[in-house]
């Protein structure tokens, strides 16, 4: 049985943890509240922008449409990896990093453009080659930053060198809801159906000029899109780990506090007995 010492150090160590993660479960609460407003009003822009592009491609001309519905096959699959830089989020960046090892997408067969310490780390252990590390722009994710990876990520699509653009990200439903998901941004290959909202639809300039204007904007949206949802997704998977941190830690106090008063008092009563004992001998 451990000793009133050994209880009490334990019970000091457990009360200083307990306050660590209390204060941190309100640092992310903090944070949550201004990254889910700013995923939340950015999300219909970028549910539209997905939608515009599909309906365009479908009431394209073939020739046109085969320039984004068809990757280099002999290329590798690039992946935008979004994670986040620290842990003590609970499953957030294993759950990512899951996503993608469980999937057809092998390290033979893909590159991995890492936004995030911990995706980078992880997919790097499995044998995945990390071609361009921006963990910096999870932090404060600015649009800047996605036009620079769209600039490049896009080059090496339209020059064959890439068969395909995916990102894996984590979609922020609610507080308590997220969501790890692979989209696929280009080729677009499987947007082909028309809708009632296609059949008006004009081109001003060209099909292809418009199309060459607006699919680095739209690749670019995606991507800053899934770098805002993943923020507030980070922050709303810490402020949860951090709460059942904080409870676990209060629980391990109330049994630590139950242990301690034992122990305490049979050493009172072994004291007394020993006292009485004593006393008896001497009369």
């Amino acid at each position: 049985m451990a000793s009133i010492r050994d209880i009490k150090r334990r019970k000091q160590s457990v009360q200083s943890t307990g306050q660590i993660t209390k204060a941190m479960k309100l640092v992310s609460t903090v944070k949550l509240q201004k990254a889910k407003g700013r995923a939340e009003e950015a999300k219909p822009y970028f549910s539209n922008l997905y939608q515009t592009i599909t309906s365009m491609l479908a009431r394209s001309d073939d020739e046109v449409k085969d320039k984004y519905r068809k990757g280099n096959p002999n290329g590798k699959t690039a992946i935008i990896v979004i994670t986040s830089n620290r842990g003590l989020a609970g499953g957030y960046n294993q759950n990512i990093i899951k996503l993608i090892t469980s999937s057809k997408y092998t390290p033979e067969n893909t590159i991995i453009y890492a936004i995030g310490k911990k995706g980078a780390e992880g997919l790097a252990r499995k044998g995945y080659e990390i071609v361009d590390d921006r963990s910096e722009v999870i932090n404060a994710p600015l649009y800047t930053d996605a036009i620079n990876l769209s600039k490049d990520i896009m080059k090496l699509y339209e020059s064959g060198e890439i068969k395909e653009i995916l990102i894996a990200f984590t979609i922020f439903r609610n507080t308590v809801s997220h969501i790890p998901t692979m989209l696929r941004l280009l080729p677009t290959d499987e947007f082909t159906g028309e809708t009632e909202h296609d059949l008006m639809m004009n081109f001003e300039p060209s099909p292809e000029e418009a199309l060459a204007r607006i699919m680095p904007k739209y690749v670019t949206g995606e991507i800053f899109g899934a770098l805002i949802e993943s923020l507030a997704s980070e922050n709303g998977a810490r402020m949860q780990a951090m709460d059942n941190a904080t409870n676990n830690a209060e629980d391990m106090i109330a049994k630590l506090s139950l242990q301690y008063n034992r122990a305490r008092q049979g050493a009172i009563t072994q004291e007394l007995t020993e006292i009485i004992a004593g006393a008896n001998a001497i009369s």
